[in-house]
């Protein structure tokens, strides 16, 4: 669809930003590998599969440095926690010529490790990351953050996005353990809104960051060791 005939809320999400770098080389090859389909919610499906399971999800490897959250990071390091991967799923859409904006809420995820818990101090993610399309005249909110690999590992329900129904995290795994709470919705966002990611998780998080760094080592390796796997 043409900028000029979107709503205004729409069309301000369709250029490149530091973070959302949507004209990036790699952005853009990414882009027109992935985004196939016919219309406007195809090309959005396909496109969020292919952050969702192109990108392994990776929780120790946190930098929240400006170039740390920038889409083609994310796109080249094939790995992200839920921010960068969230930022790359709007990037992609953007240079599709798809609206796109971030979307944030606080939550209890349960799919975690010892490791990560100790260094926390608390289940609770702040500014938990995902993204909202522009699709058929609509918002649709999409979470691209847990690979389908790392579902199948953790019995987890694999988030699916159909190009209508918001796509948000289940309450529940397969086993009907608690996985996923939401507790706090922060709102849609236009572009990253890296200094006040950082200051909260400065003030929340002080030993995540206190070395720079997130925990060393392997994110899946670890749960699947916890959850008495192989």
């Amino acid at each position: 669809m043409s900028p000029t005939l979107l709503p205004p809320e729409a069309a301000r999400c369709l250029g490149p930003t530091a973070a959302i770098d949507s004209d990036h080389p790699a952005v853009i090859a990414f882009s027109r590998t992935h985004a196939q389909g016919s219309t406007d919610r195809e090309r959005a499906i396909a496109l969020y599969r292919a952050v969702r399971d192109g990108l392994r999800y990776d929780p120790y490897r946190i930098d929240l440095s400006p170039e740390g959250l920038r889409a083609s990071t994310a796109l080249t390091q094939g790995h992200g926690w839920c921010v960068p991967k969230a930022v790359a799923l709007a990037a992609v859409a953007r240079a599709a010529g798809l609206p796109a904006r971030l979307g944030f809420a606080d939550v209890r995820n349960h799919l975690s490790t010892e490791k990560l818990r100790q260094t926390m101090q608390t289940d609770v993610f702040i500014w938990h990351g995902y993204t909202e399309l522009w699709i058929d005249g609509a918002w649709r909110k999409a979470t691209p953050a847990f690979n389908l690999s790392l579902c199948e590992k953790f019995g987890l329900l694999p988030l699916e996005f159909d190009g209508v129904n918001d796509s948000l995290y289940h309450p529940f795994d397969r086993a009907g353990q608690q996985h996923m709470e939401y507790v706090n919705q922060r709102g849609a966002f236009d572009d990253l809104p890296r200094d006040a990611i950082v200051a909260d998780f400065v003030a929340v998080y002080p030993g995540l960051l206190a070395a720079g760094q997130a925990p060393a080592g392997d994110f899946a390796a670890d749960a699947v060791r916890e959850q008495g796997g192989a």
